[in-house]
């Protein structure tokens, strides 16, 4: 064989093992990004509509995620959140949508306070998802339903709802000092606290 030929060969073998590369690292980064972020990697594929495009948003996510500067609550800052807390949820059973409200600005206020922008809902959804992608559609819920009792009034239960869903992210947001962490955050116990609302 002449010269050429190997050449040729060691050039088609080079294109073969870059390929083959390629491949598997594609394949061990879709798993990365399907585990990491669970259901809201189904959820971007389906809203992206391919599966490149959502694994490049959900890796833009993380880099995203990466320069910001997010800390940790003070000892002090944590209390008063979570008594806070306690008192908008004191004040569901009188006035759930107010509290609905109440909720989502804390969930923000605390947001901005751990260094997370807050401009901007989707982004924030964003940079929450990669942080807790398992309730980061929650958030979501909790939020929309927050805009809807904006334009009037809502129905308790969806009230309920959205306090759950905001309540998830905040005693994550708080952090995990379980002598801060709100108490009771079970959706069935509080069902069965708030029935009589």
């Amino acid at each position: 064989m002449s010269e050429l030929a190997w050449v040729l060969i060691a050039v088609l073998v080079l294109i073969v093992i870059g390929i083959a590369a390629w491949s598997v690292t594609r394949s061990r980064r879709s798993a990365r990004l399907r585990e990491h972020f669970g259901p809201e990697y189904e959820r971007t594929v389906g809203e992206m509509g391919e599966q490149r495009s959502a694994e490049a948003e959900l890796v833009a996510r993380e880099k995203n995620r990466k320069k910001l500067d997010i800390v940790e609550l003070s000892p002090q800052a944590r209390d008063e959140h979570a008594a806070t807390w306690q008192k908008v949820q004191a004040e569901f059973v009188d006035a759930p949508s107010e509290a609905v409200g109440r909720a989502e600005r804390l969930v923000t206020r605390v947001m901005r306070e751990r260094g997370y922008p807050i401009d901007d809902f989707d982004q924030r959804a964003s940079d929450i998802s990669v942080d807790h992608p398992d309730i980061v559609e929650n958030y979501r819920s909790a939020h929309s339903i927050y805009r809807s009792q904006q334009d009037g009034q809502i129905e308790t239960e969806a009230a309920r709802q959205a306090f759950v869903h905001s309540r998830a992210l905040f005693d994550r947001l708080l952090g995990s000092n379980p002598e801060v962490a709100t108490h009771n955050t079970n959706d069935e116990q509080w069902r069965q606290e708030h029935d009589h609302a």
